[in-house]
């Protein structure tokens, strides 16, 4: 488990050292307008979703993670570099497409070796622990990110793209050294059809529709950097202020999923919506570029009571032998609103200005907190079947 957190760590360092430029490097240099933004971040990302569920449903059937890994982190590392080859917006859109379908072809498979790695009762810690140590990685990335602007110049982010890299092929040297842990499953259920919800808990199911609801307001994160930007912050205070949403992301990500441990993960997860809702009708109503910090450090607070606290919810709620099918299964269907949100997310930003684009994702959050009040708490006994 530690080594698969190294592994994530410098796959992280290489992709935030492009995220948060990718958005300036459309909107500043290619004249790409938020629309684009938004087509090209929710392709990206919802590729990353759908194949999650597909890699984990193959990773079930054959029972092998590493190879899956391997390969999604392999073409990661070879698409950051490819960027700084764009001088159209679409090129950066195919890049991009490549780039994430390796985060999901790489995903759950990931996320099951993790499961199977930890006690059923610390899958909270488990993740986690994963997740603090990935976001370092993001941490890393940006601040990389910034030294480079200040050698080279605002405005300047092809060379970024060049050396992200580097940190890309150590990711997938460090793959390497994973072994898988082999479990027995004499007593495990077929794995079903990838379209079928038969044999899912009805709680898992309510879970995934309530993930959707959130998700058809959850537009790209690109959408707070040009926020950043439109309230008033250079290049590089946009990705310093990234930079602290990731310390707030790794150093609340291991407290978060040991509360989880201890009081259930639904508590956590609702709270964690609630907190999305107001840190974007914060961004709604932002009054000037100094309520940016302030806004980005609680947004890490939100993703740390989320994102790992999510996959441990995941893994109660479901058998073992399912376990990655269902993790992807989770992340598609964030995939399924995320090009959705994203777009439209855009669309409300040309049309009516951000705070419309911020107040939309406001409010699909505490509809979904409020749905997820009905699902009931999930068993820690993951092997059998619901």
């Amino acid at each position: 488990m530690l080594l698969l957190g190294i592994v994530s760590f410098f796959a992280d360092v290489s992709s935030e050292m492009v995220y948060p430029v990718v958005p300036l490097f459309l909107s500043g240099t290619l004249g790409a307008p938020a629309v684009a933004v938004g087509l090209i971040e929710g392709v990206a990302e919802s590729t990353a979703s759908i194949l999650k569920w597909i890699s984990g449903w193959w990773s079930d059937r054959f029972e092998r993670r590493t190879p899956f890994a391997a390969a999604g982190y392999g073409m990661a590392a070879v698409a950051k570099p490819l960027l700084a080859a764009a001088y159209v917006w679409p090129f950066v859109l195919f890049v991009r497409f490549i780039d994430r379908a390796g985060k999901g072809i790489r995903g759950a498979p990931r996320d099951a070796l993790i499961a199977e790695s930890a006690h059923p009762d610390g899958l909270g810690r488990a993740f986690g622990l994963h997740r603090a140590m990935d976001t370092s990685g993001a941490i890393l990335g940006p601040l990389i990110a910034i030294a480079l602007l200040a050698w080279f110049g605002d405005g300047h982010y092809r060379p970024i793209f060049l050396i992200a890299g580097i940190p890309g092929v150590l990711a997938l040297v460090a793959l390497l050294g994973v072994r898988e842990v082999r479990r027995a499953r004499a007593a495990a259920p077929e794995t079903p059809p990838l379209l079928s919800l038969r044999g899912y808990d009805a709680r898992f199911v309510l879970f995934l529709l309530a993930t959707l609801l959130f998700a058809a307001g959850n537009s790209s994160d690109a959408f707070l950097v040009l926020r950043a930007k439109d309230l008033g912050l250079g290049a590089t205070a946009v990705v310093f202020a990234y930079v602290l949403y990731n310390i707030a992301y790794a150093g609340l990500s291991l407290p978060a999923g040991i509360r989880a441990d201890r009081i259930g993960p639904k508590p956590v997860l609702v709270a964690g919506l609630v907190v999305f809702a107001l840190v974007y009708g914060g961004f709604a109503l932002a009054p000037g570029d100094w309520a940016v910090w302030p806004l980005f450090v609680v947004y890490g607070a939100y993703i740390a009571m989320t994102d790992g606290v999510g996959k441990a919810y995941v893994s109660q709620l479901v058998p073992s032998a399912r376990r990655a099918t269902a993790l992807g299964l989770y992340n598609a269907t964030t995939g399924v609103m995320l090009l959705v949100a994203s777009v439209a997310g855009g669309a409300l930003w040309d049309l009516f200005g951000p705070p419309a684009t911020f107040a939309f994702g406001a409010s699909a959050a505490l509809a979904a907190a409020a749905l997820l009040l009905f699902v009931s708490p999930g068993t820690t006994d993951a092997s059998a079947a619901p």
